[in-house]
Parts: structure tokens; C-alpha cells; sequence
């Protein structure tokens, strides 16, 4: 396997190193095991702490496709197109997260009782499929 990025050989003393950065002492096996408890938001942001913690996290499918999953439940038939088109569980999260996240707010009612396009100012929208719309309908007229 190849050296992670900026991971020191064990030889070089400890002030040579960021005492407090674990992924640098671990297995790589065992950061992944630690980005594993973070959600999808705080993972990418932990992916721009440092090169190191950017690498781990990029080359692992087992961390995207968690999270992926997670999407998969909102928004099952895009996750299942993408993935069957080939696509990396991170690139298929990537395309998906914020469709999920508004899908999931459409279904839940958190716009049944929107009054003017001002009151969605601010909010994050993406498209939508008319298969998705569909739902969405139903979930309305179901409240």
C-alpha cells in the first residue's frame, strides 16, 4: 500500500509531528473507523483539515457509501441510477445529498404552509423529478 501523504515515518522524532493529530499515529484502518461516527457535512469539512485527513477520507468507499446509504433512504431510485451508471459512492452522494435533504423536507411538511416565495429566501433548492414532485404531491394531499 502506499505512504498516506503526509504520514512521517515512525522513526522521526515527535516534534517533528502534530502531536495531536491521530491520523498520523493510526493505521488508516483505524481513522476510517473514527471519520465512520461523522455525518456527511462534518466529514467533508474534516477532509479539508489537513492532506493527510483529505486523503483518508477521499480514498474511502467504505466511508462514502455509509453516508450514501443514508441518502439512498430519501431519495432510493437516484442513488440506484447513479450507482448502476458506475458512479463512486462519493460522487453519487455528492450528486444527491442536497436532493435528499430537500426531498426530505418536502415530504416531512416543512413547506405545506409556505405563503410567499420570500419565506423560502435563503433556502438551498435543487431540481426535481416529476417522479419526485408526484410524491411529494401525495405526501401533501396525505396531510
Amino acid at each position: 500500500m502506499a505512504v498516506l501523504c503526509d504520514r512521517r515515518p515512525s522513526s522521526m522524532s515527535a516534534r517533528h509531528t502534530h502531536p495531536h493529530n491521530f491520523a498520523e499515529r493510526l493505521p488508516a484502518e483505524m481513522s476510517v473507523k473514527i471519520f465512520g461516527e461523522l455525518d456527511a457535512e462534518s466529514l467533508c469539512s474534516a477532509s479539508r483539515t489537513c492532506k493527510l485527513w483529505h486523503h483518508i477520507i477521499e480514498e474511502s468507499e467504505q466511508l462514502w457509501r455509509r453516508q450514501c446509504l443514508l441518502v439512498r433512504a430519501v431519495c432510493q431510485r437516484e442513488v440506484d441510477s447513479d450507482r448502476r451508471d458506475g458512479l463512486s459512492w462519493r460522487l453519487t452522494l455528492v450528486r444527491n445529498y442536497a436532493r435528499s435533504c430537500l426531498k426530505r423536507d418536502w415530504l416531512t411538511g416543512r413547506y405545506s404552509h409556505v405563503r410567499s416565495a420570500d419565506e423560502l429566501s435563503g433556502r438551498k433548492m435543487t431540481p426535481l423529478d416529476a417522479e419526485t414532485w408526484g410524491e411529494i404531491l401525495q405526501a401533501e394531499l396525505d396531510r
